[in-house]
């Protein structure tokens, strides 16, 4: 099969991953055969496996010809009668899965916009594996997938996207807060006002909440985590549970309010 024809197969494979919401068609398309370790999404890279096919098939012909004179006459023969090739074969080794991978991770890093995010993911304080782990345990639905790696991939429609990447002059940049650029880092992580970024901040701090208090057996009743609402306080004679309250401290400090503190009464330590 020609590279044309392969090249083909693979667009037709992202045109179907985007007609059922799997992937995003801006997103970029090197994730999808990169494997999840590294940030992809897992799936066959056709040219790879078909080049690797051929170069097994190249490499038995031309050992058995030593030996076989069936094999000897089929290589001789095969001048571009088969996709071997096997008259113009040569023992050139192909680039290993890794070293192919790596080749594609680097195109993807080189992308203006995408690039971004592979960029993140190479500082020596983040955890590559800890960072990637959503796509490889998190068994999430596919569609919900292709946003969340859009989203890292920065073609979601924010403000910052509108002016600069589709080019859209009379759009405002800045945030609804006013302060930054409307970018998808600052409204996941950096906008002061309590958008989206609070919300999630506060929903993963809940389902730590449930868990201390039903390990303490401060509360009976179990709730699904998106229904759950943290009291104040519970207490019984083993363990106290704070949410959100304000910590009394010898000297100021200017951040003295945690979302959590968890107390054993019997040891006074608090966690």
């Amino acid at each position: 099969m020609d590279t044309y024809r392969l090249r083909e197969l693979s667009n037709q494979m992202r045109t179907l991953l985007t007609r059922y919401r799997f992937h995003h068609p801006c997103a970029a398309k090197e994730r999808l055969t990169l494997p999840r370790q590294m940030g992809g999404r897992g799936l066959v890279a056709l040219t790879q496996l078909h080049d690797k096919q051929v170069k097994l098939l190249q490499t038995y012909f031309l050992n058995k010809q030593v030996t076989l004179s069936l094999h000897a006459a089929v290589v001789k023969a095969d001048y571009r009668c088969t996709p071997l090739d096997l008259v113009r074969a040569n023992a050139n080794e192909l680039p290993t899965d890794e070293e192919y991978n790596n080749k594609v991770k680097r195109q993807w890093s080189q992308k203006a916009l995408h690039g971004h995010h592979p960029y993140d993911l190479s500082q020596q304080h983040v955890d590559i594996e800890a960072s990637n782990k959503w796509l490889t345990n998190a068994d999430l639905f596919a569609e919900t997938e292709g946003f969340l790696t859009a989203i890292q991939d920065q073609v979601v429609l924010t403000r910052n996207y509108k002016k600069y990447i589709l080019k859209q002059p009379d759009t405002d940049e800045l945030c609804r807060c006013g302060k930054e650029l409307e970018t998808t880092q600052h409204i996941t992580a950096a906008c002061e006002q309590p958008t989206e970024y609070v919300n999630r901040h506060d929903g993963l701090a809940k389902s730590i909440h449930q868990k201390l208090a039903e390990a303490a057996k401060l509360i009976d009743n179990k709730s699904p985590y998106y229904k759950y609402t943290p009291a104040n306080l519970l207490e019984n004679e083993n363990f106290k549970l704070y949410w959100n309250h304000s910590i009394l401290t010898d000297k100021t400090i200017p951040f003295n309010r945690p979302d959590i503190t968890f107390t054993a009464k019997k040891q006074r330590t608090p966690f």
